[in-house]
């Protein structure tokens, strides 16, 4: 993490830039006349909880691949400052992506806070067009939603708005624009809020770990690094807080944790998130906190889009434990959505012809696309490989929205440190079994009434039959 102070000397006349937007901002005489330095953080990997160091103390979140972001104390007031700024976010080791976001990264820095906290955020524009800040999900003034045109005007290339409220309920919100949004939070504009309860609350449980992070999609070609804006269904990379397994990092508990995990959904499509090895309970929502009495016992909880969702669960099964979104397109990045089905074609004949004019074409598909994940084929530079990580026993068989649940018997209280993979007990881990095997048994068909029967194949030369709407039939 750097200081505006590190920041200028690093990036020169681009800073010089920010000081003259600053100078020339449209900031309330009511505010300080002199903003709060503005933090940046160019690191990808998830950095440990921020510690309150004033204020009303709670218990920090863990921003997966993210931080939070620091405030000063003005007359009781929390101030926070993030700059909407084009931002290199690295999506995976070796893949690089264009983006849009705030202080350095997409999606921006977790803002958390007390209910009961007055907030003042400071935003500066450093955009080539007009933007603003929603607050999704608070209890706030009308005029501090962040919706150009109906709630405020656009805040304008160079400029500084100040938005400033109170955090009245505590839950799990996000921020975003509502301007030109389509092509911004296409470019990756978003980020966590976190409004902790100010005392012990009936519906809000204490926990040892706090997870947060962002579902994300971006249709980024290959060999390419800025997103096309235009697409609304067919992304090709899917991700957590704009990262990509293997780029995503594990979340690391102790044996026995209790564990929080909150997320939103950004994207232009719902995600069912899946947990192996646990149950948990759907515990909030963008509303709030759930009652206990309609809380039920999932592997499985399905996140539509601009949704919230806190989920808690024991962490009392020793392994390394998948967590992921369940469909399966959004577990493999990165995906080609042109690509024929070629499972079962016998194509050595062809593929003789096309390597005496292409040497390094390679045979994709006739047995699935687990092959893939052993393949070495040349990419394109900047390119996200497809199922690119590996696990103790070879290459993973998912990327994309995955990542691992770490749950470690002898993990210190706070260490979020990978680590490694888990040691399996003896005779614990599935294996090839090479001894005989008896006739499995088959289903026997029914006799009698109501047992179905076979289908006579059809006549010759007919493949199928056809009802046209005049009721009469055609052979083809």
């Amino acid at each position: 993490m750097v200081s505006r102070r590190n920041f200028i000397g690093r990036a020169g006349a681009g800073t010089a830039a920010l000081t003259a937007a600053v100078a020339a901002s449209s900031v309330s005489k009511v505010a300080m006349a002199a903003l709060p330095e503005p933090v940046f953080q160019g690191r990808p990997d998830t950095m440990p909880p921020l510690v309150p160091p004033n204020g009303r103390p709670y218990n920090p979140v863990v921003t997966l691949n993210g931080w939070t972001l620091p405030w000063r104390m003005n007359q009781g007031v929390k101030e926070f400052h993030l700059v909407a700024e084009p931002v290199v976010r690295e999506m995976s080791p070796g893949f690089k992506a264009h983006l849009w976001g705030y202080n350095g990264q997409s999606p921006g820095p977790t803002i958390e806070v007390v209910e009961g906290d007055r907030v003042r955020i400071f935003v500066t524009n450093k955009l080539p067009e007009v933007t603003s800040v929603h607050w999704h999900g608070q209890r706030l003034p009308n005029g501090m939603d962040g919706v150009i045109g109906l709630t405020q005007k656009g805040i304008e290339p160079g400029k500084t708005f100040v938005y400033e409220f109170v955090a009245r309920r505590p839950g799990t919100f996000m921020y975003h624009p509502h301007a030109d949004e389509m092509v911004q939070m296409a470019m990756g504009m978003m980020g966590f809020w976190i409004t902790h309860p100010k005392q012990k609350h009936p519906l809000i449980d204490e926990v040892d770990r706090d997870f947060v992070f962002l579902l994300n999609a971006y249709d980024i070609e290959p060999g390419s690094a800025t997103p096309r804006i235009m697409t609304m269904l067919d992304f090709n990379l899917w991700s957590w807080n704009s990262r990509i397994f293997p780029g995503i990092d594990p979340l690391v508990v102790r044996q026995n944790d209790k564990v929080r995990i909150r997320i939103g959904n950004l994207t232009m499509t719902n995600h069912p998130i899946h947990l192996h090895g646990h149950e948990f309970l759907v515990t909030g929502t963008d509303g709030g906190p759930t009652p206990k009495a309609t809380r039920l016992y999932e592997v499985t909880t399905d996140i539509a889009v601009g949704q919230m969702r806190q989920i808690e669960f024991l962490a009392d099964e020793e392994g390394d434990w998948a967590f992921h979104c369940h469909k399966s397109h959004h577990t493999m990045n990165a995906m080609g959505h042109g690509v024929p089905t070629m499972i079962g074609v016998d194509h050595r004949s062809v593929v003789r012809q096309i390597t005496s004019l292409i040497p390094d074409y390679m045979v994709m598909g006739e047995r699935g696309m687990h092959d893939m994940t052993e393949m070495e084929m040349p990419l394109p530079d900047n390119t996200a490989p497809m199922m690119a990580g590996s696990g103790p026993f070879g290459p993973v068989g998912m990327g994309g929205m995955f990542s691992v649940v770490k749950v470690r018997q002898h993990q210190n209280r706070g260490d979020y440190a990978d680590p490694g993979w888990f040691a399996h007990p003896a005779g614990t881990v599935a294996r090839e079994w090479t001894g005989t095997l008896a006739e499995p048994a088959r289903a026997v068909p029914a006799e009698g009434a109501g047992a179905m029967k076979p289908v006579a194949p059809p006549g010759p030369g007919v493949e199928v039959n056809v009802r046209k709407p005049s009721g009469g039939h055609s052979g083809h």
